[in-house]
C-alpha cells in the first residue's frame, strides 16, 4: 500500500495518489488535520469501543469476592487478549485498505482520530478561559473533565497547575506515544498502544478494586509510553524558545533533576521539564478521593499557578506540537 519515500519533487509530488504515500507523510498529514478537526463527536471513535470492552471486562471477571491473585490472573489475560485483538484490528485494517484504491485516505482518518493534539488544546484551553471569566468554580469544573484528582480540594493556584500538568503529561500519552508507535509498526501499532493506554486510563489505578487486576495493564502502559515521555521532554524544553521569558536551559535542568521525584516513571519527564522551562512549581501535595497525597514538587518557580500560566503552558504544547511535526518531515524525507 505504501510507496517508496520522498525525492526531490516534495511531498505532494512524490505521492502516488492511487497507491498512497509513505507512513511517515500520512501520519504529517494526519497531524495537520488533526489540528484543523480534532475529534468530531459524530465519528465513531475506536477508543469509545475499547471503553466499552476493558468496561465489560472489568465487571465480568474483577469481582470483589475474588482474591488478589485471582484478579491479577484475570486482569493479566483482559490486558493480553485487548492488546492483541486492537493489534489484530489494525493488521486487518491495514490490509483490507491496501486493496482499496485510495485506501490510504480511510488510514489517514484513522491515523488522525487517533491523535490528541487539538482535543487536549481544547480541554485545557477551557480551564484557562472559565478560570479567567466566571472564577474558581467553573475553572474546578472545567478541570475535572482531565484529571482524576479531587478537584473540590483545588484552589485558585491548584486548577491552573492541574490543567499544565495534565497538558503535559497527555503531550507524551496521547500526541508523543502514537505517532511513535505508528511510525514503528503501523495501523497494529498504533491500535495496541490506545488500547493499553485506555486500559491504564481505565483501571491501571492502584485502589483496592484495580491494584491486582489493572496492574499488568499500567506495566505495559508504562513499558509503552517510556521512550515517548522522554522524548515528549525534551521537546518541551526545545520549544521554550517559541515562550517569552521561558527557559529551554532550565527545562532541561530540573527535568533531569526533579522527573524521578514524580511516582510515575514516565510523567515525570514532562511535567518537569515544562515546570522548568515555564518557571513554576508543579505536582506537590494532592487529593485522590479521600486520600492526600504529599507529593514533591517539581520545579523551583512559583507554585502560585494562574489562568495565564495555562496559556504560556498552551503557547509551549502547540510549539511541541510543531517539533514533533518537523521531526517526522524529517523522517519523511529520509526514508524511503
Amino acid at each position: 500500500m505504501l510507496a517508496g519515500g520522498l525525492d526531490g519533487a516534495g511531498f505532494l509530488g512524490a505521492i502516488d495518489w492511487v497507491a498512497g504515500p509513505s507512513a511517515a507523510v500520512i501520519l504529517l498529514l494526519a497531524l495537520a488535520l488533526d489540528w484543523l478537526i480534532g475529534d468530531p463527536r459524530w465519528l465513531p471513535h475506536p477508543v469509545r469501543l475499547m471503553g466499552h470492552a476493558i468496561a465489560a471486562l472489568d465487571r465480568k471477571l474483577n469481582r470483589p469476592e475474588r482474591g488478589d491473585r485471582a484478579r491479577l490472573i484475570r486482569g493479566l489475560i483482559s490486558t493480553l487478549a485487548v492488546t492483541a485483538i486492537a493489534a489484530g484490528v489494525g493488521l486487518v485494517a491495514h490490509y483490507v485498505i491496501a486493496l482499496i484504491p485510495y485506501g490510504w485516505v480511510i488510514e489517514l482518518l484513522l491515523v488522525a482520530i487517533m491523535l490528541a493534539q487539538r482535543d487536549l488544546f481544547d480541554h485545557v484551553r477551557r480551564v484557562a478561559r472559565a478560570l479567567a471569566r466566571d472564577g474558581l468554580a467553573a475553572g474546578r469544573r472545567a478541570v475535572a473533565h482531565i484529571v482524576g484528582r479531587d478537584v473540590e480540594s483545588l484552589d485558585e493556584h491548584g486548577v491552573p497547575r492541574a490543567a499544565i500538568e495534565s497538558c503535559a503529561e497527555s503531550y507524551a500519552d496521547g500526541v508523543v506515544a502514537p505517532v511513535l508507535w505508528y511510525l514503528v509498526l503501523g495501523l497494529p501499532g498504533l491500535f495496541a498502544f490506545k488500547a493499553i493506554s485506555t486500559m491504564d486510563s481505565m483501571i491501571g489505578h492502584e485502589t483496592p478494586r484495580h491494584q491486582a487486576f489493572g496492574m499488568i495493564a499500567a506495566r505495559l502502559d508504562d513499558a509503552a509510553v517510556w521512550l515517548p515521555a522522554r522524548l515528549a521532554g525534551v521537546l518541551l524544553c526545545l520549544a521554550a524558545l517559541a515562550v517569552p521569558k521561558a527557559s529551554p536551559r532550565q527545562g532541561l535542568r530540573i527535568m533531569f533533576r526533579d522527573h524521578a521525584k514524580h511516582r510515575s516513571p514516565n510523567a515525570g519527564w514532562p511535567e518537569a521539564a515544562t515546570a522548568g522551562a515555564l518557571g513554576l512549581a508543579l505536582l506537590g501535595p494532592r487529593r485522590y478521593g479521600t486520600e492526600t497525597e504529599n507529593a514533591p514538587w517539581l520545579g523551583d518557580g512559583r507554585a502560585r499557578a494562574t489562568a495565564d500560566d495555562i496559556r504560556r503552558a498552551l503557547v509551549l504544547y502547540v510549539a511541541a506540537c510543531a517539533l514533533l511535526a518537523a521531526l517526522v518531515a524529517l523522517i519523511a524525507l529520509l526514508v524511503r
